[in-house]
């Protein structure tokens, strides 16, 4: 039995996380659940998994929460409250599934704790992987990957050292606009670039995989999760989904991790591991499946791979950089303001008026995120 921390627990990823915990009830306990402002599917989810604590963050719900749930059940709220609940005594693991920067507090917290963390969050390693890892390797805990591409890259690796490896391979679907012509990109609307062709997912994750800076953000996390240079970290466009990703050795053999895309059998793996078990959520039929195919991505309508090489490369504060104008432009996409093509435009020119810090202190990263999203808005 492991004793989960759940952060962001009613999103796409906190919602799987749920069934997975709900598919195996003598394997996973929830100990702990936090939310956005969604009371209603966070005191459902309280009811039915009695965790120890639960957090919302907004204060003026924490009433809503009490007359809902029983005494047993603590109540936290706002920032605090998940660092509080990173930091459970009983909790094993801690599953951060929030999107933006509100969940690298509660990571490091968990980490200092003496907590193993699955990260679903890319920001926390985008922003501050080195600091990440670092604190990971000082308090002797696993920093687990809940992404299917970076899942995938573990089960494969199993271990073995990155000098072992010649490149990592991050399989990307292509996004809803693999074969549109790049005329066509300043009149994409905002319903057309959330029908993603592979995946069901949140609202900014999915506009992320139109523009295929999640694949960037991607490469990013792979440098830090697996210590490897992002010189060694590449993507191919496999419109199927079937295969994750890949490893590609150093004696030239290739190992890739396949299954039906569904975000269970990677959320599952973090919590389980090492074990595996066994469930019948994820089956995969390749006879049906017919076909697998391979593309190279095309940097002149995806700049966004090209721009998170570059981060990546540079590394320091770059990163946090790329991520916040990222989040900034994609809000003004959403909203109208700006078309679709002008999300990579915004972030390029952010990060050309950047100074960076090479080796930044974590009070550093934050400074240079609240300066990007200041210069991604103007």
């Amino acid at each position: 039995m492991r004793n989960v921390v759940l952060l962001g627990s009613t999103g796409s990823i906190g919602t799987s996380t749920v069934k997975v915990a709900e598919d195996l009830p003598d394997r996973i306990r929830l100990v702990g659940l936090g939310a956005g402002n969604n009371t209603a599917l966070l005191l459902d989810q309280a009811l039915k998994h009695q965790p120890r604590a639960v957090s919302i963050t907004d204060v003026s719900k924490v009433k809503n929460l009490q007359a809902g749930l029983n005494n047993d059940t603590e109540i936290f709220c706002g920032a605090e409250g998940l660092v509080k609940l990173a930091t459970l005594p009983e909790a094993d693991i801690v599953l951060i599934a929030i999107v933006g920067t509100a969940g690298l507090q509660p990571a490091l917290a968990a980490i200092r704790a003496g907590k193993d963390i699955a990260v679903a969050s890319k920001e926390i390693l985008v922003m501050a992987g080195e600091i990440v890892m670092s604190e990971a390797r000082k308090h002797g805990v696993k920093v687990l990957a809940v992404d299917s591409e970076h899942s995938a890259i573990f089960q494969c690796l199993e271990g073995r050292p990155s000098s072992s490896v010649r490149r990592l391979w991050l399989t990307a679907s292509g996004g809803p606009f693999r074969t549109t012509p790049k005329a066509e990109f300043p009149r994409i609307t905002v319903d057309r670039a959330l029908k993603h062709p592979s995946w069901v997912m949140g609202r900014k994750i999915t506009i992320d995989s139109a523009t295929l800076f999640n694949k960037g953000l991607e490469m990013i996390e792979a440098r830090w999760l697996f210590d490897i240079e992002i010189e060694r970290v590449s993507v191919v466009v496999h419109p199927q989904s079937i295969i994750h990703s890949m490893v590609e050795f150093v004696d030239g053999s290739m190992l890739a991790q396949l299954s039906t895309p569904d975000m269970c059998l990677p959320i599952q793996y973090a919590l389980t591991w090492p074990d595996r078990a066994a469930s019948e959520r994820v089956q995969t039929n390749l006879a049906r499946l017919g076909s697998l195919t391979f593309e190279e991505p095309d940097p002149e309508r995806f700049p966004a791979l090209d721009l998170a090489r570059r981060a990546g490369a540079q590394g320091g504060t770059l990163p946090a950089v790329l991520n916040a104008a990222n989040e900034v432009a994609v809000e003004a996409f959403v909203n109208g303001n700006i078309n679709f093509p002008q999300i990579s435009e915004t972030v390029a020119r952010t990060m050309e008026a950047h100074e960076l810090v090479a080796h930044p202190t974590l009070e550093q990263i934050l400074e240079a995120d609240a300066w990007a999203r200041r210069e991604a808005a103007l």
